[in-house]
């Protein structure tokens, strides 16, 4: 997508004094100046009118394979997932994965375009989506996505995991199967160890999917304990195996709803172990009852961002690719509604969401690529209030049209 040269104009951004406005002039995708006032010349103006602009909202973890197809099925599933504290967790997994044997690759892609339209049209420039692979989906889901990501390139960037949603030990063949993924051109390696069936199965799950993350030089990204049990342990089996393996900065840890449950000795063990392994949490508190334990992470220095998670499927009914709804829920679901609280969870949907998918430089800086939105309102508090999408939307220094 070709970028015109921007200028957007009286510009309130976070983190400056109320009625401080600037000037951002954006030449080659990049951001090229920020000033109270600028007499660049530029191929389209803009005027924020006193409003937020601010970096574009990323979402790390969404089940893009998946977006909509709830109607397909029955809601047993979602039942299992959300009732009895979680305890029917995996029972709902079993129950889900009836819909991979209708797979096809042009429903699938069809889907994953109206979510990914919602996305450009919230503000939602970056997003880590996972396909399901196992002897249902095969590699249906990675194909679908690896077209779509390369069909919204430059709109709205898509990281596609690899991901084992029904287990390796459980499953065999799966293993083969996310290499075969890699191979085509997946991102990321994921993984969902707390769903085999031992202990000794979730280590060999985690030893696997670390072992092609390394062979293939990619990150990866590991759903665990995601259910009502505080005796789970593979958030802490992945964080050792980051230390070990030298993954540092490279690994994201999504869900740990276990952590709810966790006695505080155990969570300081866990939380010191997450910091040195520099690895972020996904928490996504509105898919399900529990979640980590968000305030607790962020008061000794761990990280933590927000996710999607879900659009429409066996798990979740709602959601729209807009990362202000998901804040907005969260702020309540966490009780997080002091204003410095409310800046936190916007950092959450931006820039920690960012770091956490290995984005650089996402910010707003001179130099820094030009991934922005126009909001309709003009601090973090009205933002949430509504999560109304941006007036304009900026990906890769290109304004997004429609």
């Amino acid at each position: 997508m070709a970028s015109k040269s921007i200028l957007i104009e009286n510009a309130q951004l976070r983190h400056r004094p109320a009625g401080e406005l600037v000037a951002l002039h954006i030449l080659d995708g990049r951001i090229a100046a920020l000033e109270p006032k600028l007499k660049a010349k530029a191929e389209i103006t803009l005027d924020a009118a006193g409003n937020l602009v601010t970096e574009s909202f990323v979402n790390p973890h969404l089940h893009l394979d998946k977006v909509y197809t709830l109607d397909r099925m029955d809601e047993l599933a979602l039942q299992s997932y959300q009732a009895a504290g979680m305890g029917k967790a995996m029972n709902a997994i079993e129950l889900a994965s009836r819909v991979k044997a209708d797979y096809d690759e042009s429903w699938i892609l069809q889907n994953v375009r109206k979510a990914l339209d919602l996305a450009a049209k919230n503000g939602n420039t970056h997003i880590r989506g996972f396909a399901d692979v196992d002897s249902k989906a095969n590699l249906i889901g990675v194909k679908a996505l690896i077209k779509a990501r390369e069909e919204y390139k430059g709109r709205v960037d898509v990281q596609v995991v690899a991901f084992p949603q029904d287990g390796v030990a459980r499953e065999p063949g799966t293993e083969e199967l996310i290499r075969e993924s890699m191979k085509l051109g997946a991102d990321v390696v994921g993984g969902i160890p707390w769903i085999e069936f031992t202990e000794a199965d979730a280590q060999q799950h985690v030893n696997a999917m670390f072992a092609i993350a390394k062979e293939f030089d990619k990150p990866i990204s590991m759903l665990v304990d995601d259910a009502g049990d505080a005796g789970l342990r593979t958030l802490e089996m992945m964080a050792l195996s980051v230390i070990r393996q030298g993954w540092q900065g490279r690994a994201l840890a999504h869900h740990a709803r276990a952590m709810d449950l966790y006695p505080k000795p155990y969570l300081q063990k866990v939380i010191a172990l997450l910091k040195q392994a520099q690895m972020f949490v996904v928490t996504d508190p509105q898919t399900g009852p529990l979640h980590a334990r968000v305030k607790e992470l962020l008061e000794e220095g761990a990280f933590v961002c927000l996710g999607q998670d879900d659009i429409s499927d066996a798990y979740y009914p709602y959601g729209q690719n807009n990362m202000l709804e998901v804040a907005f829920l969260a702020s309540h679901l966490l009780w997080m509604t002091s204003a410095a609280e409310m800046d936190i969870l916007y950092d959450m949907i931006t820039t920690g969401a960012a770091k956490a998918i290995g984005l650089k430089d996402f910010e707003i800086k001179v130099g820094a690529p030009a991934n922005l939105v126009v909001l309709d309102a003009p601090n973090v508090r009205e933002a949430l209030r509504y999560h109304r999408p941006p007036v304009q939307v900026i990906s890769h220094g290109a304004l997004l049209e429609g």
